[in-house]
Formats: structure tokens, sequence, C-alpha cells
């Protein structure tokens, strides 16, 4: 017998290519299992087969508690009683007992026989997953074996894998038998084990399609550097060329549009513009606008966005229908971008100019020329007049040295000035906002920082408002609310 199921565990690993170990694991369990239910109570059962006998033991265990945690007494032991059995045990350990005389008999055995193939199937599905991860894959192709609630299982070879409904192209309609391609997305741990999670809505699918057509991306002789989609509808590729002989763009659309056309077909006819890439963002920005033609591009590091200026006969189609073609373009080049006519822009640039012409006269005592030539030059913060380096400021031909000299220190005071404002503000807010009961300093600092700056501002914010601007924790601002309205209260029974 014992021979027997060394016999039976080098078998099973050998048909289903699995480790020997995760055989005699699930011989346990199975084991186990089978002998637990010739007990009428609760029990832990823990089995034992030995790896060079063949030999299996039973054992009847109970996990350690603290004395006053004891729920479940067929399963758990107190402290105090299984230090007297054994001195050594502390929480977490278990008290084992042999358990002699036990036969699996004929319906343990069909349940033990269950448990193991069971375990032995998805140490198989795990297996077959890793080596096939192992591969480095980016696609799967295989026959949709069954659909589940709308998701697709899918059968590549002895590979299954998982395609959800929210993963599939938009209004295709995918049936059992069908033949699909998709890109590996994920892996979930579900109950069974590691789960192969596919999409064809990713961007990347695309990517991954054009790299199946197009023999130069492989060849590392050109590539794709972004690409955005609105699944089923439009897409964007930018794609760069490490070879000035290749035209990048007609290599992808192919001869008669055959590449471009093989991707758009797996697709469901999803239309793909090409653009070139560039390192300069405004370029880039263009050329992912097409074909819509651009006038004008402002660029705004800061917040990172562009003001995107066109025509009236542009402007329906760099928006596109519903937004869709500037929307694309700006995930394709990561910019956020403000599509707007030539009169927007200007009057938007007038306004901007005035705000900054105002702030130059005002804070540096200047007159409106000598702002404008600041601005003319680039400048728009009394922070760049005060500290760009000074062989900058020098070049202004319209300025000597004493006058850039005088404008440097102008700015350097005004904004001295303003930071000296702001602090005798927050202390003004803060004075205010420690007449609350149990309001202390650095509480009020940072709502003063927040913009709160008196109780009154206090007593108005809700919980989830306050909690949601300053991170305090809900208890604490709840009880800063209720403090900073103890006035109202006051003067209504007044």
């Amino acid at each position: 017998m014992n021979r027997e199921i060394l016999l039976l565990v080098d078998a099973l690993a050998r048909e289903k290519n699995v480790d020997k170990e995760i055989v005699f694991v699930a011989l346990e369990m199975a084991l186990a299992s089978a002998t637990k239910k010739k007990f009428h109570e609760d029990v832990e059962i823990r089995a034992q087969v030995s790896r060079d006998t063949g030999e299996f033991l039973f054992f009847r265990r109970w996990e350690v508690v603290p004395d006053i945690e004891i729920e479940t007494p067929s399963r758990q032991y107190k402290l105090h009683e299984a230090v007297e059995e054994k001195p050594d045990s502390k929480v977490g350990d278990f008290i084992e007992q042999a358990l002699e005389g036990f036969e699996v008999g004929r319906i343990g055995a069909q349940t033990a026989k269950q448990v193991i193939l069971q375990r032995i199937r998805d140490a198989e599905r795990e297996q077959i997953l890793k080596d096939f991860l192992a591969r480095e894959e980016h696609m799967v192709t295989g026959t949709i074996k069954r659909m589940e609630r709308g998701n697709a299982i899918i059968e590549s070879g002895r590979l299954e894998a998982l395609l959800p409904r929210d993963q599939m192209i938009p209004k295709e309609n995918l049936r059992v038998g069908d033949r699909v391609r998709a890109l590996v997305w994920k892996v979930e741990r579900v109950a069974r084990g590691p789960q192969l999670i596919l999409s064809r809505t990713a961007p990347e699918f695309i990517i991954r399609l054009f790299e199946l057509e197009v023999p130069e991306l492989e060849d590392g002789l050109m590539e794709i550097k972004a690409a955005a989609r609105d699944p089923g509808l439009r897409a964007k590729i930018a794609v760069l060329t490490k070879d000035k002989r290749i035209d990048p763009i007609g290599t992808c659309v192919g001869m008669r549009g055959s590449r471009v056309q093989a991707v758009t077909g797996e697709l469901a006819q999803e239309r793909v513009d090409i653009v070139l890439w560039s390192e300069d963002p405004a370029q880039f920005v263009i050329s992912a606008l097409a074909p819509a033609e651009v006038s004008k591009i402002t660029v705004d590091e800061e917040k990172h966005s562009m003001d995107i200026v066109v025509d009236d006969e542009n402007l329906a189609q760099a928006i596109g229908r519903g937004g869709q073609n500037v929307r694309l373009a700006s995930e394709l080049t990561g910019w956020e971008l403000n599509i707007m006519k030539e009169e927007d822009w200007k009057a938007k640039n007038e306004q901007e100019s005035s705000g900054i012409r105002a702030i130059f006269i005002d804070k540096l005592d200047v007159d409106e020329e000598v702002a404008n030539i600041l601005m003319e030059e680039g400048f728009s913060t009394l922070e760049e007049v005060a500290y760009i380096p000074l062989n900058e400021m020098l070049e202004i031909e319209a300025f000597d040295e004493e006058t850039v000299n005088e404008l440097r220190s102008r700015a350097r005071n005004a904004l001295l000035t303003q930071a000296i404002v702001s602090e005798e503000k927050v202390n003004h807010d803060i004075d205010d906002l420690m007449k609350v009961e149990t309001m202390d300093h650095d509480t009020a600092l940072l709502l003063a920082s927040k913009g709160i700056g008196t109780q009154e501002d206090l007593a108005e914010f809700a919980t989830d408002d306050l909690v949601e601007l300053t991170a305090i924790e809900a208890a604490r601002a709840a009880e800063l609310i209720m403090a900073a309205r103890a006035p109202w209260f006051v003067e209504s029974n007044a």
C-alpha cells in the first residue's frame, strides 16, 4: 500500500508536470479532509505522508489561544492548559494528538481523490502560467472556450486566460468558438491560484499589433513612442525612426495600406492616426492634432499645458467629435491642451499681460514703458526680476547697469514686503483661531495655511470638507468645528 502511494505520487507528478511535493501536499490535505468527516464536531486534522516510505499518520490538533479568548473548544486550547502538557507552548502554537487505527474508507477515499485531482489541476494551471510568463510573451491568441457573465474564457493550447467584458472593444460581439487575439494585461490572484487577465482596449495592444505587422519595429529600426485609444472608434500612435532612410509613417501604413488595415481589422475597424514623435513638445502636439492646422502655440511648463490657437475652419476638426481628437492628442503627448480661437487667445494674453504690467508698475514703481520692456524680454514675475542672473539682465539694450541694479533691488524689496505682510496675516489669523477651545498652535498654522483665517471660517466648514482639505482626523475635525460654533449657540440662547 505504502509503495503504491509513492508510485502514484511519482506518476501524477510526471503526468501533470508538477513538483512531487505539490502532489504530496495535496494528498495530505485530501487525507485530512476525509478523516475529518469521521468526527461529529468541528475539529482540525493534520495528515502526514512520509516522502520516503509512503507511510501516513493522522493527528488531531488544537491551536493555543489566550485563556480568555477561547471560542471553539474542539479546535482551541487555553494557554495555561497547553503549558501543562508542553512547557514551551505559546499563543499561536498547536497541540497535537496522534490518532490510531483510522482507515480512510470508501467515501473518504473518493473525497480524497477529488481533492487531490483539484489541487493538481490548480498546480498544473499555475505551472502552465509560469512557463508562459517566463517566455515574456505580450500577446495571447486563442479560442473562446466559454462565456461567464459576459467575460470570455480564452483557451490557447493548455493555457487558459480571462478577457473581462470591460476589456473587450465596445460593440464587438464575441461568441464561443471565435478566434481572439488579446494583450497580456495583468495577473490576478484568485482562490484557485493566479489568473491571467487579457485586454483588447489597452493602448499597448495596438502597439503590439503594429509590431506583428511591421518588421522594422521588431528589428529596432523604428519605435512606437506612445499610443492613445478610444477603443473601437479612433486611435493615435506616435512613431520614431532610428534610420533616416526610413519613412516611419509610410512604413506603418504599408503598401496600399496593407499593414494598417491588418491592424484596424483586428480592432473592429478602429481608425488609426499615425504621427511623428518629436522631442520638441510643441511640434509633437502639432503633429498629434493633425489633420487640423495650428496657428499658434503657447507653452506653460509650470502647468504642463498648452494653448492651441486655430482658425475657425480648423476649430471643429481640432476638437473632433465629442472632443475626441484633442482628448487623444492630450493622452498621446501627455500635455493638457486648450483649443481656442485667435480672438480668445488674444483676449487671454491681453488679460494676463495687463495683470503682469500692473504688478510691475505698482511693485517696481516704474512707468508703463519700462514694464513693457520687461515683458517683451520675457519677464513675468517679480522673482524673475529679482533673482535672474545679473549678466542676463545686462544684455537688455534698453537698460544700463544702474537701471538693472535698481530694478533688481526694488523687486527684492517688494518680495520682502509681501512676505512680511503674509506672515503678519497668518499671525493675525492664528490669534483669532486660537480663541477656539482645544485649538493648538500647530493646528492653527495648518488651518491658516489652507485659507481658514478666522473662527467664523472654521465654524462654517463641514467635517468631511475639513478632513479633505487638511487631512486632520475626522474626530478631531468635528471637535474643532463644534468648538468654533460655540458662539452661535450662546447668541441663540441670548
